[in-house]
């Protein structure tokens, strides 16, 4: 890789990704951003294929009869937390460090994947595919960003997932399942002994909740970790509520599947629960995987990763990885260093090229 042409695709990846911030891409509304990203291909004379808020290009050879590369980040963001100090959509850049809402998760990893399938674009001598991808939800896991996105783009089969890991491998990732229970007794007039207190029937299934361990640890993910995170019950002071709502986050691992988890959940609560969704699941690329050895020759280092990504998603090997560190995620005053999206392209193009 020549020094000019990394320096060239690092410049305008910084150029694009102060566009992205300086552009609000709330989930369910990247459409701003995902015009943007679409536009920087058509400049290129890439051609651009759209689904919704997702924008997806194929390198220049692209042939049917090939295995297919995926290169995937999210252009989507949250909302900027009540700790900001800064402006959330200024992309200011004070030393190393770029500031801004998205510039670490993950528009780093976004505009340095996207610099990689610039690099390998028009070679006529690749192995595989590779199809970029930005996609749209990845925030709030919607069904509009990679689940509607894959069935357009085709086979794949492995794929990077461009999440901000300090460039270290995530080869297994927890899953999630979210569960609404509800803790049902009966309704009386507080002053009396009336009714069934169904706050206190509550307490006792979140206490379960809190102490419970599942048997079974992950070698890379560590245990199943179970949190109550929400509560809601009564309608007055003076009245024994009938009801108690509360929301458990479980991240789970490779160990149990989700099906298993609720078994043993509902033989052991007495209020009704009910997950809404059983889709986010754990996975893994197993280390003898081509494109992990690649990462392990060049010396980057495996993990499993405790948070969730549009990886889930993907019913095909995938890795984690990209620029940026995931503790900067969501916090006030998000930021990136611009050498670490540098290092992203050139770890990017270095990871590839071992596999191309």
């Amino acid at each position: 890789m020549k020094l000019p042409e990394i320096s060239s695709l690092f410049k305008d990846a910084i150029a694009l990704l102060r566009k992205l911030i300086a552009t609000p891409s709330f989930s369910r509304e990247e459409d701003q951003t995902a015009n943007i990203i679409e536009e920087f291909f058509n400049q290129r004379l890439i051609a651009v294929e759209r689904l919704g808020n997702n924008v997806f290009v194929r390198n220049k050879y692209y042939h049917s009869g090939k295995p297919t590369i995926l290169l995937n980040s999210h252009h989507d963001t949250v909302k900027p937390n009540s700790g900001y100090t800064r402006d959330p959509f200024d992309p200011s850049i004070e030393g190393e460090q770029l500031f801004g809402l998205g510039s670490n998760d993950a528009g780093g990893c976004l505009v340095a994947l996207i610099a990689a399938f610039l690099h390998f674009c028009e070679r006529k001598d690749l192995k595989y595919n590779i199809v970029f991808a930005a996609s749209a939800e990845e925030e709030i896991s919607g069904h509009n960003g990679i689940t509607a996105l894959l069935p357009a783009i085709g086979a794949i089969d492995f794929a990077i997932v461009g999440e901000p890991t300090l460039l270290k491998m995530a080869v297994a990732e927890k899953g999630l399942m979210v569960l609404d229970c509800v803790a049902n007794g009966m309704a009386g007039h507080a002053a009396r002994d009336e009714g069934e207190n169904a706050i206190y029937k509550a307490i006792k299934d979140i206490e379960w909740f809190r102490t419970f361990s599942f048997t079974k640890k992950s070698d890379l993910l560590g245990p199943v970790k179970m949190n109550v995170t929400l509560i809601n019950a009564g309608t007055q002071h003076n009245v024994v509520p009938a009801s108690c709502s509360f929301v458990v986050d479980i991240r789970t691992t490779d160990c149990y599947t989700h099906e298993e988890i609720l078994e043993i959940i509902s033989g052991a609560v007495s209020a009704t629960v009910t997950p809404r969704s059983i889709r986010l699941r754990s996975t893994s690329i197993p280390i003898q995987h081509p494109l992990v050895q690649a990462g392990l020759a060049l010396g980057l280092e495996p993990f499993g990763s405790s948070t969730l990504s549009d990886k889930a998603l993907m019913p095909f090997p995938a890795l984690k990885m990209g620029p940026g560190d995931s503790a900067r995620s969501h916090m006030a005053d998000e930021y990136i260093y611009c050498t670490e999206i540098q290092q992203g392209i050139a770890t990017y193009i270095q990871l590839l090229n071992a596999v191309l």
